[in-house]
């Protein structure tokens, strides 16, 4: 079990350089954008990283995460346990030229100033894991298919709109 948190900043060639490993905790409630997407959380993301240079000489990061998350129900808005996990491979670059020349098994990460922000790929890597949509069991949910229709839809198609090809009809007979 993992106990110590991960730094936020680290100096990733010297890491790739010599291949080091490191693990940690990421706390959620500290994430500004994912908080945006799902809301506000609670507990720890766990984190796992290997840093290495690949045979092509390409300074990677291979990764995994796990985070337990409190996600929004589509369908009642309350949150609902939702538990992400996500493997990764960066490649990092220190410009967008060099981040064209990757290949598509590597995703770009930029360093800049020899300084890798670690919290922000973290954040990315957690975001770019959650899933599309997220309902509860309908048994579950406190707000059932029922309640989701308005019933305005059959009063809508009584009232339907006169099908502009009539107009046309209407010449065409009088030819």
């Amino acid at each position: 079990m993992l106990t110590s948190r991960l730094p936020g900043r680290v100096e990733p060639y010297k890491l790739a350089a010599r291949a080091e490993h490191l693990e940690g905790l990421v706390a959620l409630a500290e994430l500004a954008r994912l908080e945006d997407e799902v809301g506000a959380q609670s507990g720890d993301g766990q984190v796992w990283l290997d840093f290495a240079i690949d045979p092509q000489g390409r300074r990677e990061i291979r990764g995994h995460l796990e985070a337990e998350l409190q996600i929004p129900c589509r369908r009642c808005l309350q949150p609902m346990a939702q538990r992400v996990e996500s493997d990764f491979r960066l490649g990092m670059v220190t410009s967008d030229a060099l981040a064209a020349e990757l290949p598509s098994t590597h995703e770009p990460v930029l360093v800049e100033n020899e300084q890798l922000n670690l919290m922000a790929v973290v954040e990315d890597e957690i975001i770019l894991s959650l899933p599309q949509v997220v309902y509860h069991d309908e048994a579950e949910c406190p707000v059932s298919r029922d309640q989701l229709t308005s019933g305005e839809a059959t009063d809508a198609s009584a009232d339907a709109p006169a099908n502009p090809f009539d107009v046309l009809r209407q010449i065409k007979g009088k030819l």
